[in-house]
C-alpha cells in the first residue's frame, strides 16, 4: 500500500495515536498493562450486553499478543470480569500487529476480514476462539447502559451523563471517532 494512502488511517504507523501506543507498549512491563487494561475493561463492560456473552467463557485463559512490538496481555474470565494472570499458557491466543488490534478497535475492518486474511490469528482452543470471535462480530457500545450500571445509585447523575454524552457526540473530532470505533463515540 502506498505511504500517501494510510497517513490518514489511525492504526497506520505514521499515525499520532498508533505511535503514542506502540511507545506505551514498548515500555511498560506486560503485567502492568494487562492490569490497566483489565481495569479498563472491565469498568467499560459495565450495563453491557457482552456481560452476558463472558459468563459463557468462565474460567477460560485469553492471551493478546501484539507481535511487532511484541508484548503479550494474559487474562483469566472469572464471573464475566477479566482478572490479569501471570502464567505462560491460555487457552486462547489472539496474535497480530499493532496495526491489526487498531483496525479491530476502531472497527475499520470487521472481525471476520481480520481473522480471514490473517491479520489477527486465534490460536489455542477452537470452541473458545470460535466464541471469542463471534462476540467481537457482536460488539455494540451502548452508553446510555453503562452510565446507567455506573451511576445506578444516583439516577439524575445518570441521565445528566446520557444527556451530555448525546449533546457532545456531534463535537467529538472523527479522529477521535475513528479511532476509537468500538466506543461508539
Amino acid at each position: 500500500m502506498c505511504h500517501a494512502m494510510v497517513t490518514n488511517n489511525t492504526e497506520s504507523s505514521d499515525h499520532p495515536l498508533h505511535q503514542a501506543i506502540a511507545w506505551f507498549l514498548q515500555r511498560v512491563p506486560d503485567q502492568v498493562k494487562t492490569k490497566l487494561f483489565v481495569r479498563v475493561f472491565n469498568h467499560l463492560v459495565r450495563g453491557q450486553t457482552l456481560v452476558d456473552r463472558l459468563l459463557e467463557l468462565d474460567n477460560r485463559t485469553l492471551a493478546l499478543r501484539v507481535t511487532d512490538i511484541p508484548c503479550v496481555f494474559r487474562f483469566r474470565i472469572l464471573n464475566a470480569r477479566l482478572r490479569a494472570v501471570d502464567q505462560d499458557w491460555s487457552d486462547v491466543t489472539i496474535s497480530g500487529d499493532l496495526r491489526g488490534f487498531l483496525q479491530l478497535v476502531s472497527l475499520r475492518e470487521d472481525p471476520d476480514t481480520l481473522f480471514f486474511q490473517r491479520v489477527l490469528r486465534i490460536d489455542g482452543e477452537t470452541e473458545t476462539g470460535v466464541h471469542i470471535k463471534n462476540i467481537l462480530d457482536a460488539l455494540e457500545y451502548d452508553w446510555d447502559a453503562h452510565f446507567d450500571a455506573v451511576l445506578a445509585a444516583i439516577p439524575v447523575a445518570a441521565n445528566g451523563a446520557k444527556r451530555f454524552m448525546h449533546l457532545a457526540r456531534p463535537y467529538i473530532p472523527g479522529r477521535i471517532r475513528d479511532g476509537l470505533g468500538i466506543l461508539n463515540l
